[in-house]
């Protein structure tokens, strides 16, 4: 399919990027419920008429955000997936990854799991959930616990889709609890021997270590 290159549609690639920038802005300041096309608008000088000729609605412009943070997700993941390394050490950088990019943007992290953009029951079997980024982001960590079986580092009665869902759900806690509990793993009135970055690689090894074929 030829692509459109002319000057008009340059132009409304650079509009639509600028807006998309603008949103991240107030996103990142003040979440998903301080954005709206009115908000934006005042933030780039623009009518909200004209940001619905580019995005119809609010929820549509934070679904391409939501998958902004997939696409992100999944550049860094694929960035440090150095394939000489030993799959358990390639498996516990993956996953020490995927918190690291949860939590340097925690607004767009929660964000990317409200309930707006998960079809009810999604399955990674789903034609459709394979075509999003969210979908490519677990079918990533599916296929990593695939090949872990595969290859005999990890437990060969594992189901890997059971897996896959038990890693997200332990990944994204520790996420959500960084997100929301300034300099854990450190509480109050508590002490912690690990800083942040320790507890993440100490996280990542504790699941990976619990999957490990015994040797």
């Amino acid at each position: 399919m030829k692509v459109d290159n002319s000057p008009a549609e340059r132009r409304r690639g650079k509009v639509r990027g600028k807006i998309l920038s603008a949103a991240e802005r107030v996103f990142a300041q003040e979440g998903q419920l301080g954005l709206s096309i009115r908000r934006l608008a005042e933030e780039i000088d623009y009518s909200p008429a004209a940001i619905y000729k580019y995005f119809d609605s609010k929820e549509t412009l934070v679904d391409e955000l939501k998958e902004a943070f997939f696409q992100r997700l999944l550049a860094e993941m694929d960035r440090g997936a150095d394939l000489t390394l030993p799959f358990g050490q390639r498996a516990r950088q993956a996953l020490a990854t995927y918190i690291r990019v949860a939590v340097a943007k925690p607004h767009h992290y929660a964000a990317a799991f409200n309930g707006q953009s998960w079809p009810e029951g999604p399955g990674e079997d789903d034609a459709d959930f394979g075509e999003t980024n969210k979908g490519r982001a677990f079918l990533m960590l599916k296929g990593m616990v695939e090949e872990g079986i595969a290859i005999g580092a990890l437990q060969s009665e594992l189901d890997a889709g059971l897996v896959a869902k038990s890693i997200w759900v332990a990944l994204h806690g520790l996420a959500q609890m960084i997100a929301h509990i300034p300099g854990f793993p450190a509480l109050k009135g508590g002490y912690s021997a690990l800083s942040q970055d320790e507890f993440i690689d100490f996280h990542a090894d504790l699941l990976i270590r619990g999957l490990e074929k015994d040797i």
